[in-house]
């Protein structure tokens, strides 16, 4: 009979391979964080903007009800010493179009979004339910 040599790291390793993504395809490296967070009230959707203005956002509602925002920053450094030729120019583009599909219960007439810090947020009230129980009497007809 041959004997078996049990490891006893078997168990970790085993877990490892299951988180392992190397094989998955990369999404959009350059797509900036997004954090949602849900209150009683509403939801929150924070997006990391570093160096982004208002100027440099697009958030709306499409035909589908659905939250786009988008994201286009264009940054040029422009030396006007005409005496002079470019060794180096330092020049970047950026562009970013996210779709979030909205929960039933947000109040799409009262969405807003501002621009603080490096960061986008975009608040999503909730649409208010009356909590008060009505009770009454229906006729039979």
């Amino acid at each position: 009979m041959t004997q078996l040599r049990r490891n006893s790291a078997w168990l970790p390793e085993m877990f490892n391979d299951l988180f392992v993504t190397d094989f998955m395809p990369k999404a959009n490296a350059t797509a900036p964080a997004i954090n949602v967070k849900e209150s009683d009230k509403g939801y929150i959707v924070e997006l990391a903007a570093p160096g982004m203005t208002k100027e440099d956002f697009c958030v709306h509602i499409n035909d589908e009800g659905n939250l786009i925002v988008k994201m286009e920053n264009k940054h040029e450094v422009k030396e006007e010493n005409k005496t002079m030729r470019y060794l180096r120019r330092e020049f970047s583009y950026s562009k970013f179009e996210q779709t979030l599909i909205l929960p039933d219960d947000v109040d799409k007439d009262k969405i807003s979004a501002r621009v603080e810090n490096g960061v986008l947020t975009v608040e999503l009230p909730k649409i208010e339910i009356s909590k008060e129980k009505v009770s009454r009497q229906i006729t039979v007809g």
